[in-house]
């Protein structure tokens, strides 16, 4: 007869299959990898189309956001006391305050795309991006809402961990383990905090996120001889990471299915003429023959109207399926290049094509990063194989499983 000890330690299906998932979901939220190309692309993507921004608006700045603009700097301090919103050029309406934060701000636009020290320029593109947004709120077309959601959840994510030049030092580090340009960074910026603090500048809120993300960053460089603490808040980051690219996908879900509900109960678009009454705004026309062409041909109308809103309401359902996530995707781009040249909205649509870089596979990234890499050496004349994020030579070896963002190796539970 079997005892009743034998008969307790045999394995239950149940049981190895519920640890076999939790392992599964537990190894992906502690991996850095996960996500890592998807983070960098919208990283590169948000960035690059915020200096494109601020570089086509240089010559019209202080007539949008500088201390002369028709929405003068009394009428925009007002308004940001009634919302309690943060903006850093609200602290002086001096008209060298103003250039000296527009060229910074350019320059962390450039930090960020270059991917250098994102730590640190991830925080400061968020505080450009409030800063000139709550200065004129009624300049920007929607896109500075998608702005300041991204620029946001980027500040948590390790989103340098390819295509940066954090990659590139990290790959290049050596035993020594100085780094001069980190301490003097984070110190001018705490310098600017102390500076902002003791003035009653920076209060609150704000005040208590920005001094938390400086302490951090102290508390990251005071643990580096200690294996265990650096472990711990290594993989506190992943889950940051993690969790902040999976909020992104759910706030773009979360956006184009209320766009979508919404769009239904609307008359026009219940009976297919909303595209018609959109191309013939005459403050949303740059291309009226263009327009005029489109709006012409009633069933291309139609098509486009139902299209729309079957896309928007179906997206965030097609992430169950890869291949028709990947198709849908490829339509919202198209619905975005057909919004920016059609109605005029060009920012809106890249930062929005921007955003939903996030939703690539992963081999797709991987793709094209090779495909740029092997650019860069017949550009540079170098034949040497180039090597990719974690410091190893590209090759069949670094492709991930299924897309899914992870590679063999990285499967084991943390």
């Amino acid at each position: 007869m079997t005892s009743a000890s034998q008969v307790d330690t045999k394995p239950r299906p149940g049981a190895e299959e519920a640890a076999s998932i939790l392992d599964r979901v537990l190894g992906r939220a502690c991996d850095a990898r996960v996500w890592a190309h998807q983070s960098a692309a919208v990283r590169i993507g948000m960035a690059g189309v915020w200096l494109l921004l601020l570089v086509h608006e240089f010559w019209r700045r202080e007539r949008i956001w500088g201390p002369d603009a028709p929405w003068s700097w009394r009428l925009a301090e007002h308004s940001l006391e009634r919302s309690h919103a943060f903006s850093v050029l609200r602290w002086s309406g001096g008209q060298l305050w103003f250039e000296v934060f527009y060229l910074l701000s350019a320059a962390v636009a450039v930090a960020l795309l270059l991917g250098w020290r994102t730590r640190t320029t991830s925080l400061l593109f968020l505080v450009s991006v409030l800063s000139l947004d709550h200065r004129n709120e009624n300049v920007l077309n929607a896109g500075d809402t998608i702005f300041r959601i991204t620029a946001v959840y980027l500040v948590f994510t390790r989103c340098a961990q390819v295509w940066s030049l954090d990659a590139r030092r990290r790959g290049r580090a050596t035993a020594r383990g100085d780094d001069r340009t980190g301490v003097v960074l984070w110190a001018v910026c705490g310098l600017v905090l102390a500076w902002a603090t003791l003035l009653a500048l920076l209060t609150g809120g704000w005040a208590l996120l920005l001094w938390g993300c400086w302490a951090g960053q102290a508390l990251w460089r005071g643990v580096r001889g200690r294996a265990g603490v650096r472990r711990t808040l290594e993989l506190i980051g992943h889950l940051l990471h993690n969790g902040a690219v999976a909020m992104m996908m759910i706030q773009l879900c979360l956006l184009y299915a209320s766009a979508g509900w919404y769009k239904i109960q609307g008359a026009p678009w219940q009976d297919g003429t909303a595209v018609y009454w959109s191309a013939g705004l005459d403050w949303l026309e740059p291309y009226p023959s263009l327009s005029h062409a489109l709006s012409s041909h009633a069933l291309t109308v139609l098509a486009l109207t139902y299209a729309t809103v079957l896309v928007q309401v179906a997206f965030p359902f097609s992430l169950l399926d890869r291949r028709v996530k990947n198709v849908l995707l490829a339509l919202l781009f198209a619905e975005h290049i057909g919004i920016g040249l059609l109605l005029g909205l060009p920012y809106f649509s890249l930062s929005m094509i921007a955003a939903d870089l996030v939703f690539l596979p992963t081999g797709f990234l991987v793709a094209v990063g090779e495909r740029a890499a092997g650019l860069r050496r017949r550009l540079s004349g170098d034949g040497r194989p180039a090597p990719d994020a974690w410091g190893a030579e590209a090759g069949p070896a670094a492709r991930t499983e299924e897309g899914d963002g992870l590679t063999p190796s990285s499967r084991a539970s943390c």
